[in-house]
Protein backbone atom coordinates (compact mmCIF):
# COMPACT_ATOMS: atom_id res chain seq x y z
CA UNK A 1 0.00 0.00 0.00
CA UNK A 2 1.72 3.29 -0.84
CA UNK A 3 2.29 6.60 1.74
CA UNK A 4 -0.70 8.12 0.50
CA UNK A 5 -3.52 4.86 0.41
CA UNK A 6 -2.63 4.59 4.28
CA UNK A 7 -3.02 8.30 4.90
CA UNK A 8 -6.20 8.25 3.34
CA UNK A 9 -7.11 4.68 5.19
CA UNK A 10 -6.24 6.31 8.45
CA UNK A 11 -8.00 9.62 7.74
CA UNK A 12 -11.44 7.00 6.94
CA UNK A 13 -11.02 5.14 10.39
CA UNK A 14 -10.56 8.21 12.41
CA UNK A 15 -13.26 9.72 10.58
CA UNK A 16 -15.87 6.87 10.94
CA UNK A 17 -14.49 6.44 14.46
CA UNK A 18 -15.36 10.20 15.26
CA UNK A 19 -18.97 9.64 13.57
CA UNK A 20 -19.33 6.36 15.45
CA UNK A 21 -18.44 8.21 18.74
CA UNK A 22 -20.53 10.86 18.36
CA UNK A 23 -23.93 9.01 17.71
CA UNK A 24 -23.11 7.04 20.63
CA UNK A 25 -22.91 9.75 22.90
CA UNK A 26 -25.69 11.02 21.55
CA UNK A 27 -27.82 8.00 21.99
CA UNK A 28 -26.37 7.80 25.65
CA UNK A 29 -27.55 12.02 26.44
CA UNK A 30 -30.82 10.90 24.81
CA UNK A 31 -31.73 8.17 27.17
CA UNK A 32 -30.97 10.65 30.03
CA UNK A 33 -34.40 13.11 29.24
CA UNK A 34 -37.24 11.50 29.79
CA UNK A 35 -40.02 11.62 27.23
CA UNK A 36 -42.28 14.04 26.64
CA UNK A 37 -45.70 13.18 27.30
CA UNK A 38 -48.89 15.33 26.05
CA UNK A 39 -52.22 15.57 27.47
CA UNK A 40 -54.51 12.52 26.30
CA UNK A 41 -56.61 14.46 23.87
CA UNK A 42 -56.96 18.30 22.12
CA UNK A 43 -60.32 18.86 20.95
CA UNK A 44 -58.97 20.87 17.42
CA UNK A 45 -62.65 23.30 17.89
CA UNK A 46 -62.46 23.73 21.36
CA UNK A 47 -58.30 24.85 21.27
CA UNK A 48 -59.11 27.81 18.31
CA UNK A 49 -59.31 31.50 19.19
CA UNK A 50 -57.57 33.41 20.93
CA UNK A 51 -54.50 32.59 23.72
CA UNK A 52 -52.62 35.52 25.70
CA UNK A 53 -49.20 34.32 26.44
CA UNK A 54 -48.17 34.05 30.07
CA UNK A 55 -44.72 32.81 30.26
CA UNK A 56 -42.28 31.33 28.19
CA UNK A 57 -38.43 30.20 27.56
CA UNK A 58 -37.19 33.36 26.20
CA UNK A 59 -36.23 32.89 22.11
CA UNK A 60 -34.82 34.73 19.66
CA UNK A 61 -37.71 35.28 17.68
CA UNK A 62 -39.78 37.11 20.71
CA UNK A 63 -37.32 38.78 21.50
CA UNK A 64 -38.27 41.68 23.33
CA UNK A 65 -41.90 40.78 23.04
CA UNK A 66 -44.83 41.96 25.01
CA UNK A 67 -48.43 41.58 25.31
CA UNK A 68 -47.90 38.18 22.90
CA UNK A 69 -51.23 36.57 21.90
CA UNK A 70 -51.40 33.37 19.27
CA UNK A 71 -54.68 33.50 17.54
CA UNK A 72 -55.50 29.68 15.53
CA UNK A 73 -58.49 29.58 13.31
CA UNK A 74 -59.08 26.24 11.99
CA UNK A 75 -58.76 25.93 8.12
CA UNK A 76 -61.45 23.81 5.50
CA UNK A 77 -58.64 21.77 4.85
CA UNK A 78 -57.89 21.16 8.09
CA UNK A 79 -54.82 22.60 8.98
CA UNK A 80 -54.58 25.60 11.21
CA UNK A 81 -53.87 29.54 10.56
CA UNK A 82 -51.32 31.24 13.30
CA UNK A 83 -51.21 34.74 14.05
CA UNK A 84 -48.64 35.59 16.36
CA UNK A 85 -48.58 39.30 17.25
CA UNK A 86 -46.45 41.05 19.97
CA UNK A 87 -45.88 44.66 21.11
CA UNK A 88 -42.30 45.37 20.62
CA UNK A 89 -40.37 46.04 23.88
CA UNK A 90 -43.23 48.22 25.19
CA UNK A 91 -46.87 47.55 25.67
CA UNK A 92 -47.56 50.71 23.62
CA UNK A 93 -45.16 49.79 21.80
CA UNK A 94 -44.78 49.21 17.74
CA UNK A 95 -47.40 46.20 17.39
CA UNK A 96 -45.54 43.10 15.58
CA UNK A 97 -47.11 40.01 14.12
CA UNK A 98 -46.36 36.93 11.86
CA UNK A 99 -48.67 34.46 10.20
CA UNK A 100 -48.19 30.66 9.78
CA UNK A 101 -49.74 27.61 9.75
CA UNK A 102 -50.01 24.22 11.72
CA UNK A 103 -50.77 20.87 11.03
CA UNK A 104 -51.85 18.12 13.41
CA UNK A 105 -49.34 14.89 12.81
CA UNK A 106 -50.52 12.57 15.60
CA UNK A 107 -54.28 12.47 14.55
CA UNK A 108 -55.35 9.90 17.27
CA UNK A 109 -54.81 12.38 19.72
CA UNK A 110 -54.60 15.93 18.02
CA UNK A 111 -51.52 16.78 20.52
CA UNK A 112 -48.55 16.81 18.24
CA UNK A 113 -48.51 19.73 15.75
CA UNK A 114 -46.10 20.88 13.21
CA UNK A 115 -46.12 24.71 12.75
CA UNK A 116 -44.31 26.62 10.21
CA UNK A 117 -43.75 30.47 9.89
CA UNK A 118 -41.24 29.89 7.15
CA UNK A 119 -41.14 27.38 4.46
CA UNK A 120 -39.41 24.36 4.72
CA UNK A 121 -38.30 24.98 8.22
CA UNK A 122 -41.41 23.72 11.31
CA UNK A 123 -41.11 23.15 14.61
CA UNK A 124 -43.21 20.88 16.72
CA UNK A 125 -45.59 21.90 18.82
CA UNK A 126 -46.96 19.37 21.48
CA UNK A 127 -50.11 20.53 24.01
CA UNK A 128 -48.18 19.18 27.03
CA UNK A 129 -50.94 20.64 29.41
CA UNK A 130 -54.29 21.93 29.16
CA UNK A 131 -57.39 23.09 31.53
CA UNK A 132 -60.42 20.94 31.99
CA UNK A 133 -62.37 23.72 29.91
CA UNK A 134 -59.16 25.44 27.92
CA UNK A 135 -59.04 28.19 29.45
CA UNK A 136 -55.02 27.48 30.05
CA UNK A 137 -52.59 25.74 27.63
CA UNK A 138 -48.99 24.86 27.92
CA UNK A 139 -46.89 24.08 24.61
CA UNK A 140 -43.58 22.66 24.52
CA UNK A 141 -41.49 20.04 22.32
CA UNK A 142 -39.48 17.17 23.24
CA UNK A 143 -36.09 18.21 23.47
CA UNK A 144 -37.49 21.07 25.80
CA UNK A 145 -36.02 24.15 24.08
CA UNK A 146 -38.75 25.93 23.52
CA UNK A 147 -42.32 26.53 25.72
CA UNK A 148 -45.19 28.19 26.37
CA UNK A 149 -47.70 29.20 29.11
CA UNK A 150 -51.18 30.35 27.26
CA UNK A 151 -54.33 31.08 29.13
CA UNK A 152 -58.40 32.58 27.09
CA UNK A 153 -57.71 35.66 29.22
CA UNK A 154 -54.62 38.22 29.79
CA UNK A 155 -53.58 37.35 33.60
CA UNK A 156 -53.49 33.72 35.44
CA UNK A 157 -54.02 32.80 38.97
CA UNK A 158 -50.95 32.82 40.93
CA UNK A 159 -52.23 29.46 42.20
CA UNK A 160 -52.89 27.93 39.12
CA UNK A 161 -49.61 29.05 37.23
CA UNK A 162 -47.81 27.58 40.52
CA UNK A 163 -49.30 24.19 39.91
CA UNK A 164 -48.57 24.39 35.95
CA UNK A 165 -44.80 25.08 37.18
CA UNK A 166 -44.67 22.17 39.10
CA UNK A 167 -45.78 19.71 36.70
CA UNK A 168 -43.30 21.59 34.33
CA UNK A 169 -40.66 20.36 36.69
CA UNK A 170 -41.74 16.64 36.63
CA UNK A 171 -41.81 16.81 32.92
CA UNK A 172 -38.16 17.87 32.82
CA UNK A 173 -38.52 21.59 32.27
CA UNK A 174 -36.11 24.36 34.10
CA UNK A 175 -38.10 26.37 35.75
CA UNK A 176 -34.99 29.05 36.35
CA UNK A 177 -35.51 29.61 32.35
CA UNK A 178 -39.04 30.21 32.55
CA UNK A 179 -39.75 34.46 32.26
CA UNK A 180 -43.52 35.75 32.68
CA UNK A 181 -44.58 37.77 29.65
CA UNK A 182 -46.03 41.41 30.51
CA UNK A 183 -49.63 41.68 29.20
CA UNK A 184 -52.50 44.08 29.14
CA UNK A 185 -54.52 43.63 31.97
Amino acid sequence: MSKDKKVKYVRKKIFFSFLLAIILLNFLVAKDVQELKTVEYVDIEKYMGLWYEIAKYPNKFQKNCVATTAEYTLLKNGDVQVINRCKKGLLDGESNFIKGKAWVFDKKTNTKLKVQFFWPFNGDYWVIDLGKNYEYAVVGEPKRNFLWVLSRIPEMDEKLYDEILMRLEQKGYDLKKIVKTEQNK
